[in-house]
């Protein structure tokens, strides 16, 4: 926790171990204390009969209270006593709040189920939208009928105890959460839902393991892999929402012009200036390093900001991007010296222009249409050879293997649904026309759905450019779109022999529009196998964004080279996107005999659904006409 940043852990719904305490005493982590209250399921009966209300329990609750403090009580690390979770209202939280408040008047109190707030000194809420937070944080949220109430409670600091849930692929938004936080002094911040997937080790009748959730045991009544909502795997292992939580959360935030010469250090500390960080510099032109070195920002103090000049830099001509990072300059009890505990990054010198390369020739016919490098199937326009590679596509691509948030499976919104129910996994994919002309060739195709009259025209357009071949992809929507788009891009199929990726863009990880904060600019390399998230429920992963070009080759270095004009978002996997959602547990995934490439215009937001809001509308993959290009070229020695 404290090397991802984490400062605060809610003990939702119990109190913890007490070595668990120690070491939030030691290390440095602010706990709400939680009570083991939690009467949830009386919510399917209307909250009849609930404990939070019926007299007989009185003493019941408030002994629970009582030993939660007493045996608490001496931990600093503590700041706030919690009365309990999901547990709907009544006069026995009351009862618990007067004894708690008597016996520790030190303390403030927590409850989030009564959004009245008659007994605690915080407003905590579960999973409010941005823009409910940012109304919470003006001031300006609905009123209660209770003027009194209402007005003690705007008085309230504002916390959000669940805001992001964290199952399978994300959670998105995290970063348009911390900037309310940020901007509004009564937005304190919030917890994510949870720390660990509660997967359960699981062997086979034929030897093999996997992660089990509900359902896998013969139970009657689960709640499927809803147990499995975690920022760590359940190996404990980091997923990639802790790493873009890290990045959105870091105390350190460096920001930079490239233009003006000028970075910015500010320091988010509450307490503490910055003469535990040093910080280091490195200069990259398209990924490779050119330059390093030490800046020196100082002990800016708490809530402060330094102004420096951009170190002297060597010149650079093509795309070059500074990173600054902020790392401990000696160890600390949770880390050994040089831990990376904040980075930024500032361009310093644009993408060059891409050359217009002229056409170099047109369409001629040998058993098949060839374009330049490019051999095509006459009766469909497909591309099946790229000079000595044997490929096939690539073709639209409109469907993903939904993640746990597209699902929503206790949240508002429930894309998968609604995509399954309009047969955008079945889509299929008719020629109208093939087009050989003296400047390359031209496909034109219709892509729809049975029982559905809405489709998307789309438009291929080649022509040999140098050595390579040039697509053009021209996308019309026909008929009324009801959602967004799972992605909008190209798949095609390489031998699995190209197996190794390189790229320049973001990375090292899975990164997705809402999720891309942890994610920076560089020069990368893979294997396929290691671009895959092993999330415990089968699901889209392992996109890489703004990629600029990347390489798929085997051992011998041969293989193929896409080029974005200017940027696309990769994937490539051993199965198709129809195998991965057909499965439900990573292990039963097979490799085929083809390496599956994505190689995205957009793909659709992730948000956090799966218990929570959705997409923000800046992150929504509207239907809407599109154009992108790309550039391919085979690469390595068979050329």
């Amino acid at each position: 926790m404290k090397r991802h940043n984490i400062n605060a852990v809610r003990t939702s719904h119990y109190p913890p171990h007490p070595a668990f305490l120690d070491l939030c005493d030691e290390l440095g982590l602010w706990v709400i204390d939680e009570c083991d209250l939690e009467t949830h399921g009386f919510f399917v009966l209307g909250w009849r009969r609930n404990p939070s209300d019926e007299p007989m329990w009185e003493d019941a609750l408030v002994d629970r209270m009582r030993r939660t403090v007493e045996r608490d009580k001496n931990h600093p690390s503590i700041i706030l006593w919690s009365l309990g979770n999901e547990s709907g209202s009544g006069r026995n939280l009351s009862a618990m709040a007067r004894w708690a408040r008597e016996r520790d008047p030190s303390r403030p109190l927590h409850y989030e189920h009564d959004w009245s707030c008659p007994d605690v000194d915080v407003y905590s809420r579960m999973y409010a939208d941005h823009a409910e937070v940012d109304a919470i944080g003006r001031g300006e949220e609905d009123p209660l009928d209770d003027a009194e109430l209402d007005a003690r409670r705007r008085r309230m600091p504002f916390i959000q105890c669940e805001y992001a849930h964290a199952m399978g692929n994300g959670p998105g938004g995290l970063s348009e959460y911390q900037e309310l936080f940020e901007r509004h002094p009564r937005c304190q911040g919030g917890f994510v839902w949870e720390w660990i997937d509660h997967g359960l080790r699981q062997r086979l009748e034929d030897g093999s393991e996997r992660y089990a959730y509900g359902g896998d045991f013969g139970e009657p009544l689960h709640d499927g892999n809803f147990v499995a909502d975690g920022l760590l795997f359940p190996d404990r292992t980091p997923s990639p929402g802790l790493l873009e939580f890290k990045k959105v959360i870091e105390p350190v935030r460096i920001t930079g012009d490239g233009d003006a010469g000028e970075l910015r250090v500010a320091n988010l500390h509450d307490f503490r200036d910055l003469s535990h960080l040093a910080f280091e510099w490195t200069l990259e032109e398209e990924g490779e390093p050119v330059a390093e070195g030490a800046l020196e920002v100082g002990p800016v103090a708490a809530g402060e900001t330094a102004v420096l000049a951009i170190p002297e830099l060597p010149a650079t001509t093509r795309e070059a991007w500074l990173t600054v990072r902020a790392v401990l300059a000696a160890g600390e009890p949770w880390a050994p010296f040089g831990h990376e505990v904040a980075w930024g990054q500032v361009q310093v010198t644009p993408a060059p222009q891409a050359e217009g390369v002229p056409a170099a020739g047109g369409t001629t016919t040998r058993g098949e249409l060839a374009v330049g490098p490019g051999g095509f199937d006459p009766a469909t326009g497909t591309l099946r050879r790229l000079g000595h590679i044997a490929l096939d596509g690539p073709r639209l691509d409109i469907w993903r293997a939904p993640t746990d948030n597209d699902a929503g499976t206790h949240g508002p919104v429930k894309l998968d649904a609604a995509w399954r129910r309009h047969g955008l996994h079945r889509a299929r994919h008719r020629t109208v026309a093939v087009e050989p002309g003296p400047d390359g060739l031209v496909v034109r195709t219709r892509v729809g759905t049975a029982a559905w009259d809405a489709g998307l025209d789309v438009t291929y357009t080649w022509r040999a450019a140098g050595d390579g071949l040039m697509l053009t992809v021209a996308v019309e929507p026909d008929g009324e779109w009801p959602f967004p788009l799972p992605r909008l891009g190209l798949r095609l199929a390489l031998p699995r022999a190209l197996d190794r990726v390189e790229w320049f863009g973001r990375g090292p990880g899975e990164a997705y529009s809402d999720t891309r904060r942890a994610a920076r600019v560089g020069r990368f390399g893979a294997t396929v196998d290691e671009l895959q998230t092993p999330y415990v429920r089968p699901q889209e992963n392992g996109s890489r964004a703004e990629v600029r070009w990347a390489t798929l080759t085997g051992a011998d270095g041969a293989g193929v080279r896409v080029e974005g004009r200017p940027h696309f978002e990769l994937t490539a996997r051993r199965w198709t996107t129809e195998a991965l959602d057909a499965t439900t547990h990573t292990p039963e995934l097979v490799a085929g005999d083809r390496v599956w490439v994505n190689v995205d215009h957009a793909q659709q937001g992730i948000g956090t659904a799966s218990c929570g809001p959705g997409t923000l509308p800046q992150h929504d993959l509207v239907v809407a006409p599109a154009r992108f290009a790309l550039l391919l070229r085979e690469v390595g020695p068979s050329r």
